[in-house]
């Protein structure tokens, strides 16, 4: 004898899917988390602010990227004077070449940065690092050389220091969150 709840009664309704509430889009509490275009993860905050310390990086950053365009340019352009006066070279002019295309375009990195840095993502804040501590130890550098020379240059040495400052302040706990991805929350399966 079969079990009589494998029967269904004439009266009752076909047993479609599309007709079940429950697997209504709209009925699911979790609804308002999709996108135009199906589930988006969870809605992202309103667009955050750059902290006043991150502000101040990217104007240091920015700051070394114009200095440091404006830098080849010079080393070009004065070994450029220095052939047409027929004077010793200030190095040899691919050298001088390569100096300058370097310089411009670490400078152009370091625009980039500060144009992307809106986005959080991760490898924006490594590059930071990167060119901060260049620019930190070649002022540390220099400073060391101005030493050296008898000649002790205190504009350097501030400048060393507003570099380690963003250095530090890149390297802390302020630009990790910033730049970290937050990846859409763990959803936990509806029981």
């Amino acid at each position: 004898m079969q079990n009589p709840s494998h029967f269904s009664h004439p009266s009752d309704p076909p047993s479609d899917p599309s007709s079940d509430p429950s697997s209504d889009p709209s009925s699911d509490p979790s609804s308002d988390l999709r996108g135009p275009s199906g589930p988006a993860g969870p809605r992202q905050p309103e667009a955050a602010r750059l902290s006043g310390a991150l502000v101040f990086v990217l104007m240091v950053v920015a700051a070394h990227a114009l200095g440091t365009a404006l830098g080849g340019w010079a080393a070009l352009d004065e070994n450029y004077n220095k052939q047409e006066h027929g004077q010793d070279l200030l190095m040899p002019m691919g050298l001088a070449w390569f100096v300058a295309v370097f310089c411009w375009g670490l400078a152009a990195l370091q625009v980039a940065c500060v144009v992307l840095a809106g986005r959080r993502r991760p490898w924006i804040r490594v590059v930071l690092a990167v060119c901060l501590a260049f620019m930190a130890c070649s002022m540390f550098l220099t400073f060391i050389a101005s030493l050296a020379s008898g000649t002790p240059g205190p504009a350097v040495l501030l400048v060393f220091g507003i570099d380690a400052a963003a250095l530090w302040v890149v390297l802390g706990r302020t630009a990790h969150s910033w730049f970290s991805v937050r990846g859409p929350a763990p959803t936990s399966p509806r029981g």
